[in-house]
């Protein structure tokens, strides 16, 4: 890559991370430390096929100063568990929305395929659920309780079982990663697949509506955090397949620790899933409103926390540094941003 393009390419991070560095008063530790990782991989290939440019001593100069900053100013907060949620996660996975946009329409497509397939096909769905599931599931709409192997097991073992074996899902989703990210691709098909015919076969029995309104109930935060460590799975498939300006090993090292930072995020709400799955959706005589708002809040909670927030966040820290740009440049007194 020439220097031109390497310099239009990255210039923007260099002028964001100067403009965090010269903001002595409100640094946040996390975000510096971020940027000075990248910084120091810029430097070192501006020091492999720029050797004593400007580019370089300009990158050299910016990593001493962000060097400087970090021992000064890294200090393990308390609460850290509660800084990597509110902050720190939020912030890094909005560089990742593109990968959670893909999986998305990935899993999407294979839900409308697992539906299609049921459809045309009459043994399909026995074909992948189980010939068991599928009778005991036609067993229990005979005996007018279509939703009755959610009550078969105790609350708490059902809690628990289901909690484990969707994060054993996730991890399979993130692991799979490492194979260029066709291993979580092949995942998302599976689990698609398998919730297009389920759906679909609820549809042929007369009961979507009854089937929808009480899967949906965990449903909606359980299937949104298998898409969101697709998403994982994709980051660490990207950091070995795109590097960008970094070494290979060093960006694949990057998307290991982006992707184990985004399944980390995922188990709070995995265990949201299973406490509403065990305790919440056995209870099927509850009211349609009722049945609504829970889904609908569980909707809202995951839209908000990884689309919504890391957006406002990501806008709020440009709106500091383009407020410390203006002072700067009309050489005005600064005031610290509200």
């Amino acid at each position: 890559m020439r220097e031109a393009a390497f310099v239009k390419q990255n210039k923007d991070k260099w002028i964001e991370f100067e403009s965090i560095l010269k903001n002595k008063t409100n640094i946040d530790p996390d975000l510096l430390s971020d940027l000075y990782i990248e910084v120091t991989d810029h430097l070192s290939y501006a020091k492999t096929f720029y050797r004593n440019s400007n580019t370089e001593r300009y990158l050299n100069q910016l990593a001493s100063q962000a060097h400087q900053n970090i021992y000064k100013t890294k200090k393990e907060p308390k609460n850290r568990l509660i800084s990597f949620f509110k902050t720190e996660f939020p912030n890094m996975f909005y560089q990742h929305h593109r990968e959670l946009l893909i999986t998305f329409l990935v899993f999407s497509f294979f839900v409308a395929v697992g539906a299609f397939s049921a459809a045309s096909e009459g043994d399909f769905v026995r074909s992948f659920l189980g010939d068991g599931y599928v009778n005991m599931t036609l067993e229990n709409i005979e005996n007018g309780d279509p939703m009755a192997v959610y009550k078969e097991q105790g609350e708490f073992n059902m809690f628990l079982g289901i909690t484990l074996n969707n994060i054993k899902v996730a991890l399979l989703a993130f692991g799979y990663g490492i194979l260029f990210g066709v291993g979580t691709l092949y995942i998302l098909m599976q689990n698609g697949i398998m919730l297009g015919s389920f759906q679909y076969f609820f549809y042929e029995q007369g009961l979507l509506w009854e089937s929808a309104r009480t899967i949906w109930i965990h449903g909606t935060i359980e299937i949104s955090v298998i898409i969101i460590a697709g998403c994982a799975g994709l980051v660490m498939g990207n950091g070995m397949l795109f590097t960008g300006t970094l070494p290979r090993l060093e960006s694949f090292k990057r998307g290991v620790i982006n992707g184990l930072k985004i399944l980390m995020s995922t188990i709070p709400f995995f265990i949201i899933a299973g406490f509403l799955e065990g305790f919440v959706t056995r209870h099927t005589e509850m009211p349609d409103w009722l049945a609504i708002i829970i889904i609908g809040g569980s909707l809202t909670l995951i839209l908000f926390y990884y689309v919504f927030y890391p957006i406002q966040l990501h806008k709020r820290s440009q709106q500091i540094i383009e407020v410390q740009d203006l002072v700067e440049t009309e050489n005005l007194p600064q005031t610290k941003p509200i």
